[in-house]
């Protein structure tokens, strides 16, 4: 079973890049985040071709922000939208959405953002993690949690740690929400197959930072210990973030059971540019 995640960045936006990238992956599960369409819209725009490609859809939508989508073609079963117990801010966002596919308990997740250190942004993104863990913890033995979690877990994860003090999705309070979710058992299967690899997910639009290689690995797929041990390859498919019209983000994809590609690396194709890069600003600082 061949699982993906990808925050598209408005799918409507994405509608050309997202459908011949599922011809060419052939993903059995497809996680979407920020998808920025209600339900209705969304299925108006794909669902007669997800159809045709076999997929089943569950849906947590929202105009213009956010939205989560599950795509499937190995079931759809007991489909929860939200995270149970989870604030809003002020009110409850389309963040969540979670479905039985295959045998495993799968959640495609857009974790909230935060904004800036201590905000009341920054105090719902932590209570958001909280009430996950506690959805998690109380779930099945077999899932997988994929998306944007808006969280670099180590100063691996970011191109030049320096760029980042005073930033969020580095702090020590968000990595701290992480590594309690992650004590459950769950497992950062990228990570854990490329321990010492450079391996990003995003990379800002401006001041050229995708063609350098200074990014972030903020879309991770983290899996219980026997989902974990099925893992036969795990990648970022950093193609689809080239050419023309792309999201920010790559999609990360794990094969479980087998390979269809092999074990190809952590990266396919490997980044142009590659190498730490020091005293770099991120394009919000300059």
């Amino acid at each position: 079973m061949r699982v993906a995640t990808w925050n598209v960045n408005s799918v409507k936006q994405r509608v050309p890049r997202l459908l011949p990238w599922l011809d060419q992956r052939q993903p059995d599960v497809v996680c979407l985040q920020e998808t920025k369409l209600t339900d209705v819209a969304f299925t108006e725009l794909l669902g007669a071709q997800l159809a045709e490609r076999g997929y089943e859809v569950a849906l947590a939508g929202q105009a213009q922000w956010n939205g989560v989508a599950i795509l499937s073609r190995v079931g759809l079963d007991d489909v929860v939208v939200g995270v149970e117990g989870a604030p809003g801010f002020p009110d409850p966002e389309a963040r969540a959405v979670a479905a039985t596919c295959g045998g495993v308990r799968v959640h495609s997740l857009y974790v909230p953002n935060g904004r800036e250190p201590d905000s009341d942004h920054y105090r719902y993104k932590l209570s958001w993690l909280a009430a996950l863990r506690d959805v998690v913890k109380a779930g099945p033995g077999e899932a997988m949690l994929c998306g944007d979690m808006n969280i670099a877990p180590t100063d691996a994860d970011v191109f030049d740690p320096a760029a980042y003090v005073g930033q969020t999705h580095v702090t020590a309070p968000e990595r701290a929400a992480l590594t309690e979710l992650q004590a459950l058992g769950l497992h950062d299967v990228v990570r854990e197959r490329w321990p010492s690899e450079r391996v990003f997910t995003y990379w800002d639009y401006r001041a050229g930072m995708f063609h350098q290689d200074l990014g972030m690995r903020i879309d991770l797929m983290l899996a219980s210990a026997p989902v974990a041990g099925r893992v036969a390859a795990a990648w970022v498919d950093r193609h689809a973030r080239k050419g023309t019209g792309p999201s920010d983000h790559a999609p990360v994809i794990v094969d479980l059971d087998e390979a269809p590609d092999g074990d190809i690396g952590p990266v396919v194709p490997p980044p142009s540019s590659r190498g730490p890069r020091k005293g770099v600003k991120l394009p919000q600082a300059k």
